[in-house]
């Protein structure tokens, strides 16, 4: 039974969206002159909101990306409310956007340090590079994730789409680090 609870905080969501038909991103820069857009460097619109605070990018192709989002349900909810606005900007969209979390970037303290000399020899699937980055690369197969570990035992998950993969991934890594004893903790 490891020793800490790990502390996980969900830092980014990153969803991808589609309302299934072409988008004037002029109209809305003039009926939201807020927005970003310059498509001379950029081919994306972007769309702020201050709650959630997200960004979301629109594109003329009518897809959609979001992010900034501390939660699934936050992106969704961006998503979905960057839609409604269009609509009551008079921005004719027929349908309503099917959403699709792409990415949760989260940062975790195990609450103990981590002897990362052994835990590269001992993790499958890891590189340790101490010259080129401070951090060991842990690529878990399920669920299908990149965990960067810290000797300080700070963790960053990437690559889950769900945030039950977040915290899956954590127990699993966190419990192999107990059990081949790599955890470090101050008594």
């Amino acid at each position: 039974m490891p020793q800490t609870k790990p502390i996980v905080s969900v830092e980014n969501v990153v969803a991808s969206a589609s309302v299934d038909q072409k988008i004037d991103l002029n109209e809305i820069t003039e009926k939201f002159p807020d927005t970003e857009y310059h498509p001379e460097q950029f081919p994306g619109l972007v769309f702020r909101l201050s709650t959630p605070r997200t960004a979301t990018l629109i594109f003329r192709t009518g897809k959609m990306v979001c992010t900034g989002a501390k939660s699934e349900e936050m992106a969704i909810k961006a998503v979905n409310t960057v839609v409604q606005k269009l609509r009551k900007g008079k921005i004719k969209i027929k349908n309503d956007a099917v959403i699709t979390v792409q990415n949760i970037v989260a940062a975790i303290n195990l609450g103990g340090k981590i002897h990362l000399e052994k835990a590269a020899r001992t993790l499958p699937r890891s590189m340790y590079e101490p010259e080129q980055f401070p951090g060991l690369i842990h690529r878990m197969l399920d669920p299908k994730t990149v965990i960067l570990l810290f000797a300080s035992g700070k963790l960053v998950c990437t690559g889950a789409k769900k945030e039950s993969d977040v915290y899956r991934s954590v127990h699993n890594l966190h419990s192999v680090l107990e059990e081949k004893n790599l955890m470090i903790y101050d008594e």
